[in-house]
């Protein structure tokens, strides 16, 4: 079990955030999760290679440095063919979602529902506002540096990506790294205590990394930097102001994940996206946990059909881009 102590949930009451050491096993945990990343990327670089956008497969080298090399020589993003959640525009019939039976075990990972469970009790929803993140180094990016799965993340709340139906709805954040995550190649900061007054600011749309609270909005306080090995996890509430720093490494990508679980029955803020989530943990309904990959990898398939036919705009939050704060 890896229920949290009643000093862990007190501190993380108080400061909005709460790091916790060895929740997942890199062997048994996360590892596999990178045997289907590895084989994500081989058929990348193998359709980019058949299309003559980089001359080489890259096959000797580990999935980081090979995941930079093809991106350093075609010059295409394809962080959606790793990312757990769909686009907000551009779905079509083909559009890649990673749905891996690994990731599905990372989900609902006993240990790590334990965590979520001590945060908002034994009825847990996946919420399927998620993402895998990989940040690459700075200086590789060029015109794609705002593109926030690649890139720096501005300050936000995760409240703030959602739609106000899931203003009463408590969203345990749950961040993940993959890959060592440390202060050159773009760790997570936060501001402490910034969920304390249980104020939504505002959020500014269209600047790099995605949605963003002004300068002048953001709450006092010193931003805390949060270096993270992996197998330890971030526990942030939905309030709590936080952002990533730029990767400033030549070489290296912080992989991460951004997991969310709620209680089941809450809102999702994202209702187009709520019918692929799931029941991770029923304490009084087990048969309704889903552990099963081909039926996770089909509810999120046959979602993704349905959007693609969808003619009206999908909405994906409530801010104004005329909004005096932004101007």
């Amino acid at each position: 079990m890896a229920m949290l102590t009643s000093a862990q949930l007190e501190e993380f009451a108080a400061e909005g955030y709460l790091v916790v050491d060895d929740v997942l096993d890199l062997t048994r945990d996360i590892n596999p999760v990178f045997d289907e990343y590895s084989a994500i990327l081989d058929g990348v670089a193998r359709r980019l290679y058949s299309d003559g956008a980089i001359t080489s497969l890259y096959e000797d080298l580990p999935f980081t440095k090979r995941l930079t090399a093809v991106y350093g020589e075609s010059g295409r993003l394809f962080n959606q063919h790793f990312d757990l959640s769909l686009p907000f525009k551009g779905i079509t019939k083909d559009t890649p979602i990673n749905r891996g039976a690994a990731m599905l075990a990372l989900l609902t990972n006993e240990n790590l529902l334990d965590v979520a469970e001590s945060v908002i009790g034994p009825e847990i929803f996946s919420c399927p506002v998620q993402h895998t993140r990989t940040k690459l180094p700075k200086s590789a990016l060029g015109d794609n540096a705002s593109n926030g799965q690649v890139g720096l993340t501005p300050w936000h709340q995760d409240h703030g990506v959602l739609l106000p139906e899931a203003d009463h709805s408590t969203v345990l954040t749950v961040w993940v790294p993959l890959s060592e995550s440390t202060i050159e190649n773009g760790a997570l900061q936060v501001i402490p205590r910034s969920h304390a007054p249980g104020k939504l600011f505002d959020h500014c749309l269209g600047h790099p990394g995605g949605l963003r609270i002004p300068d002048s909005q953001l709450p006092p306080g010193e931003p805390r930097p949060l270096p993270m090995k992996p197998g330890s996890v971030l526990l942030m509430t939905q309030s709590t102001v936080h952002s990533s720093l730029d990767n400033l490494t030549a070489d290296q990508v912080r992989i991460s994940l951004d997991l969310r679980y709620q209680p089941t029955g809450q809102p999702t803020g994202r209702p187009v996206f709520a019918p692929a989530g799931f029941v991770a943990r029923s304490r009084s309904h087990p048969e309704a946990e889903l552990r099963d990959a081909a039926r996770w990898r089909k509810n999120w398939l046959v979602l993704r059909d349905t959007l693609a036919e969808n003619t009206e705009p999908l909405v994906f939050n409530r801010w104004d881009a005329d909004s005096p704060v932004c101007a």
